[in-house]
């Protein structure tokens, strides 16, 4: 088997192949939750802490150069932008937090199904009370 075919047989598996659809299903996700953070909640907590915007935070290391015109200059001076740092981790808890849901849920629903008595299928109820009629004969 040559070193093509190998690897077509690899990637064809349906657990990579369902892999795949996950790493790309969860690309989306982080999309929508980083966009619910800097849209929707981080706003809200901005106006209530009083206007407060983590992104614009950051300390300044160098100050950047500005031209004749009074503009700054691209490329110039440095800052460590701990505001966004602080966007990521509140971004990375409510991930967590959703996808600890998810799987709460979905382990939840796991163990209602294999709690859940098994139905006892039609013709062996008959079958039990045809013994238990000839039995008491």
């Amino acid at each position: 088997m040559g070193m093509i075919s190998e690897f077509k047989e690899f990637a064809m598996k349906g657990n990579m192949m369902d892999m795949a659809v996950g790493i790309i299903m969860g690309g989306a996700f982080g999309t929508v939750i980083k966009s619910l953070i800097e849209d929707v909640i981080m706003p809200v907590i901005g106006h209530f802490s009083g206007g407060l915007d983590f992104s614009a935070k950051k300390i300044v290391l160098t100050e950047a150069a500005v031209d004749a015109n009074g503009a700054i200059i691209e490329g110039t001076g440095s800052a460590i932008s701990y505001g966004s740092f602080i966007n990521a981790i509140i971004a990375f808890a409510i991930l967590a937090w959703v996808l600890f849901m998810i799987i709460k849920g979905m382990n939840k629903a796991k163990k209602a199904e294999e709690e859940a008595p098994a139905e006892v299928p039609a013709n062996e109820v008959l079958l039990a009370e045809i013994r238990d009629l000839l039995a008491r004969k």
